[in-house]
């Protein structure tokens, strides 16, 4: 079993010394340093699930989403349990409370993106897997129904047709000793996701590229807002949200993991609304808060 521990190489050895893992709490609590916290969590059931007339996004926490469209149900890098770093959100719906899904969807190998506790929990009501021939190779070693795309390629599940965007955050190349594998960008990957509601476009993890700027505009961006330099950097992520000035923005990466020394999981969204154009499109949700997905108004 392959999982790719970034976290580990990455921080520094007291980047996981929080108030939850030290034994005099009261201390902690006074030299702990300020962490922007995800909504209070609102948990959603098999009722989620059911068929609409309509297109609906619940962020799971962390990096991943829960869609519904139409029916057609899919989860984005979903981080239901299991993960190596404490956690400062409750989980909106338990891998045994998922009826169904029609497919998952993994950005990159990453364990806060292919959690494989969870994907293995969700195995028995998934139809179908989706990643890059690389994770693609991991799903199958780990007995789950996948496929595996190049950047480029286009599948559709159900309602919607998904596209794979390219992305760079082969972060692991800059360690050595993180992996005896030479990685490549192709390993990771977003998604432009095609609704019959309109286009959502999964940015994933990765560092600002070109083809980033020159996207069609899409309805709605699950916005990877992380002050990383192998995410967009804060202002890689203000120059993208200025770029599709009128698109909604769906936070995620942030808020959900106690870890106050280590950048990719500590953005605070009040930055952001002196900075980016047309602010009121900046959609901060609790994980598990249903959000309709709408076409933008064409002018």
């Amino acid at each position: 079993m392959v999982i790719i521990l970034y976290i580990i190489c990455a921080i520094p050895l007291n980047a996981q010394i929080t108030a939850d893992s030290i034994p005099n709490k009261e201390s902690a609590k006074k030299d702990k340093k300020y962490q922007a916290k995800a909504p209070q969590t609102k948990p959603f059931g098999s009722a989620a699930f059911e068929k609409s007339d309509k297109t609906i996004l619940r962020w799971l926490g962390m990096g991943g989403f829960f869609i519904n469209s139409r029916g057609t149900t899919m989860m984005i890098d979903p981080l239901l349990k299991g993960f190596d770093m404490p956690v400062m959100i409750e989980y909106p719906i338990t891998t045994e409370d998922v009826p169904s899904l029609d497919a998952v969807l993994v950005t990159h190998a990453d364990n806060d993106h292919y959690s494989v506790p969870t994907t293995k929990d969700l195995s028995g009501v998934t139809k179908a897997y989706h990643s890059t021939i690389y994770v693609d190779s991991l799903m199958i070693n780990n007995g789950l129904p996948s496929h595996g795309h190049n950047i480029g390629d286009s599948f559709k599940v159900g309602t919607t047709t998904i596209k794979m965007i390219p992305v760079d955050h082969a972060w692991q190349n800059a360690y050595p000793g993180t992996s005896d594998r030479q990685f490549k960008d192709e390993d990771s990957c977003g998604f432009w996701i095609e609704t019959p509601d309109g286009t959502i476009w999964a940015t994933g993890d990765s560092r600002l590229m070109p083809e980033h700027l020159e996207m069609p505009t899409p309805d709605a961006i699950l916005f990877d807002f992380s002050d990383s330099e192998w995410h967009f950097t804060f202002e890689g992520a203000v120059k993208l949200a200025n770029t599709y000035p009128n698109t909604i923005l769906l936070l995620n990466h942030w808020g959900s993991v106690d870890a106050p020394d280590f950048p990719p999981f500590n953005a605070d969204p009040k930055m952001l609304y002196e900075v980016v154009d047309n602010p009121e499109r900046i959609i901060v949700l609790a994980p598990g808060e249903p959000f309709k997905l709408k076409r933008l108004k064409k002018p």
